[in-house]
């Protein structure tokens, strides 16, 4: 048995130090070890297998960081990440800080660009490798683009602004297009004869000395070059990829690992920009996955023994109930039409795809055209309903707003994986629908909480329901709330008179657990339900509140644009005027008790850990109960700590508590309270003026309403530039009083 050679690579330069029967034993060891990995934390299996030895060649022929690889979507970069010293650490691949599934800089100087969404890759190639020429940097910049890319439009608005950038090469990494023996063998030769040298020397030959012939040589060069392109499109599917200004090379084995380094190491000599067209299989080396990509792209922890076809025994969950409503309700409405962006699995549609195939469409990575197909569609009255993760649908804003909210067509939105999905980390959270499919005009949004919600809401949006109109639900199944709460727009689950407990989707099973678990504490809990989020219906809130006093909101998404954040406007509405960031109140019934701690005030507490501070000095009473009573009986000392509070942390405290509040910090008190220059936090909050998050009334600061939603951030920085201040900066500006009063 050969000796392992994967964990001895710890960074790529290890790999050029190897030959070339171990470097076939290494793309081996890699295979396998990607099918051992996986197996146990889920991921991308199928797309990385066909890319080892491709991934391979590249680090052995470039240089990363000098020279760039730049993924597109990043479902092939795990071998990349094995190469580049994160061997050790692939178990911890899709977990909480763990390793990533895609591409991330701030996990290592060997990944260009962050990646998630398809279509991307070649126009931050194009960006990165300008960049290069500006800065007069060495290196090349490689695109790494599988062939489901080509269909978004995006890939082709970079093609067609290349320019003549010499420091480009593209590998189109082709592991699905459909390509007959005899072109494919025939354009596999011209790939050989057109990446040797020899052909190069004599093209350019050819080239120098026609131009160099007067009169005549220029035409018969032209007239050479129009032949060639007639030769060319007898013998390639497409010249598109020249017709853009690539130089193209292909078809080119992708598990030839000696080939692909001899003619990455010939094409990336010659001028560019390159596009170097190569054959992979997904799946390679793993028969299940060869047999059946699709249902190995994105695998979660499986049996290496084979997982179940999900054309046979999909998993219950919200996508596979979706798909079968959605199935059902093509059954009764022959003008029901199902879109998707190269999701039939993943978003249930394989159910309508089998029963109604002449109206389910696969548009590919496109996920802008099937928002603006769909409309055309309903234009004509048919009734679309696109198939999107929450993530992707992002990418379509523009095609929202603009092709289907101004006719206010009837096409309904259904948002896979909507809010949190774990393991696929930060591209693929879907926290941003609430917020932007409310700027939507005349947009619903439904948010079912199981999957007989679901079912309801679906029908409701598409037979009842009238204009652009969006089901949001999760990733996986249902939780333990799996009743239908009704189809009013908000209900109440629980009553309750200390807290209101709102939410919606799978946050009312967490909301209905906290409910139980405060009923054990003797609080009683008021649990709201939102059934839908767009436009929001507060008015079961605001009255809820109003006889609990206390509001709580649970959802996953961003803070700004939430139903949190609306919730609070409501509540501003109806006369509760926030005064602290989580505390509202009707004018004159502020808690005077909270407002003494907020405003750095002096208070005395009573009573077993109670706080007390005065005099400069903060101090605790004794915790336990029968030790207070008897000190106080017996006349012996209930104070626990007493500490004397330097100016310096009382400083920190005061900038912390006020800018909780909406009165915030005055200039002239905190330099004449703490003896500290201002200027450093002034400077400070405005930058934080220019954002949005900060405003100045003469010389008081405060946090606006958006500031308040990522006050934690802001106040850390702020007592950092504190802590971190010289004795210079922390000196008293001289004359620096309080302003006159009048």
């Amino acid at each position: 048995m050969h000796p392992s050679l994967l964990q001895n690579i710890s960074q790529p330069s290890d790999l050029k130090r190897l030959n070339s029967a171990q470097i076939q034993q290494l793309c081996g060891e890699i295979r396998q070890f990607l099918l051992d990995s996986v197996s146990k934390t889920g991921g991308h299996l199928a797309s990385n297998l066909g890319a080892v030895e491709l991934t391979v060649a590249l680090h052995r022929i470039f240089e990363t960081p000098r020279d760039a690889f730049v993924f597109d979507v990043g479902h092939q970069c795990y071998t990349h990440k094995l190469l580049t010293g994160r061997y050790k650490r692939f178990g911890t691949l899709r977990q909480l800080d763990g390793l990533s599934g895609f591409p991330n800089p701030n996990e290592s100087v060997h990944d260009a660009f962050i990646a998630g969404h398809g279509n991307t890759a070649l126009s931050v190639a194009i960006g990165i490798a300008w960049a290069k020429k500006l800065k007069g940097e060495p290196g090349h910049v490689v695109a790494i683009i599988g062939d489901g890319a080509f269909t978004g439009g995006m890939v082709y608005e970079g093609m067609n602004n290349i320019g003549k950038l010499d420091n480009l090469m593209v590998i189109l990494n082709d592991n699905k297009m459909s390509i007959s023996h005899n072109v494919g063998a025939l354009a596999g030769y011209l790939g050989h004869l057109r990446t040797t040298t020899r052909y190069f020397t004599a093209k350019e030959n050819v080239n120098s000395f026609l131009s160099g012939v007067p009169l005549v040589g220029t035409p018969i060069k032209t007239a050479l070059q129009n032949s060639k392109k007639v030769v060319r499109r007898a013998m390639y599917h497409s010249t598109i990829f020249e017709d853009m200004g690539f130089h193209y090379f292909g078809l080119i084995d992708g598990h030839n690992e000696p080939e692909l380094e001899r003619i990455l190491q010939t094409v990336c000599a010659q001028p560019g920009p390159t596009l170097l067209h190569v054959v992979t299989k997904k799946g390679k080396g793993y028969a299940p996955a060869e047999s059946n990509p699709g249902n190995y792209h994105g695998v979660s922890k499986f049996d290496l023994a084979g997982i179940p076809d999900p054309e046979i025994a999909p998993a219950e969950s919200f996508s596979n109930a979706f798909g079968r409503a959605l199935s059902e309700a093509g059954d009764a409405d022959d003008t029901l039409c199902a879109i998707t962006a190269a999701m039939k699995y993943g978003t249930g549609l394989q159910f309508f795809s089998h029963a109604h195939p002449e109206r389910f469409f696969d548009v590919g990575m496109a996920e802008q055209h099937a928002v603006t197909f769909a409309a055309g569609l309903a234009s004509k009255g048919m009734l679309p309903v696109v198939c999107i993760y929450s993530t992707f649908l992002q990418r379509s804003y523009d095609m929202l707003l603009h092709d289907v909210a101004i006719d206010r067509l009837h096409v309904v939105f259904a948002v896979d994986r909507a809010g949190l999905v774990g393991d696929d980390g930060e591209t693929h959270h879907g926290v941003f629908d609430v917020a932007y499919l409310d700027t939507i005009p005349g947009m619903k949004v439904y948010a079912p909480a199981n999957f007989s919600e679901l079912d309801r809401m679906l029908e409701q949006a598409v037979c009842q329901d009238s204009g652009p109109v969006a089901v949001r639900y999760p990733r996986g199944g249902q939780g333990g709330y799996q009743e239908d709460s009704g189809k009013e727009n908000a209900v109440i689950l629980r009553t309750g008179k200390d807290i209101t407990l709102a939410g919606y989707g799978m946050e009312i099973n967490e909301l209905l657990s906290a409910a139980d678990q405060l009923a054990g504490q003797g609080i009683q809990a008021e649990v709201l339900k939102w059934n839908v989020i767009t436009p929001l219906d507060c008015t079961l809130a605001v009255e809820s509140v109003k006889k609990t006093g206390a509001l709580l909101v649970a959802e996953e998404c961003a803070e700004q644009g939430g139903v949190g954040q609306r919730a609070l406007a409501a509540l501003e509405e109806a006369g509760y005027r926030q005064y602290e960031i989580s505390n509202f109140s009707i004018p004159g019934y502020e808690s005077r008790h909270n407002l003494k701690y907020w405003m750095g005030r002096p208070y005395i507490g009573f009573g077993p850990g109670a706080h007390s501070d005065f005099g400069g000095r903060r101090y605790s009473f004794i915790r336990d109960l029968e030790g207070y009573i008897a000190a106080v009986l017996e006349g012996g000392t209930v104070i626990d700590e007493s500490d004397l509070i330097p100016q310096r942390e009382r400083g920190g405290e005061y900038l912390m508590l006020r800018l909780r509040t909406t009165r915030g910090i005055e200039e002239w008190e905190y330099r004449r309270e703490f003896f500290m220059n201002f200027d450093p936090i002034e400077q400070k909050l405005e930058e934080y003026e220019r954002q949005g998050w900060a405003e100045r009334h003469d010389r008081r600061w405060n946090l606006t309403a958006k500031g308040f939603l990522v006050s934690n951030q802001l106040i850390g920085e702020l007592l950092s530039i504190q802590e971190e201040a010289t004795l210079e900066k922390t000196l008293p500006r001289l004359k620096q009083g309080r302003p006159e009063e009048g």
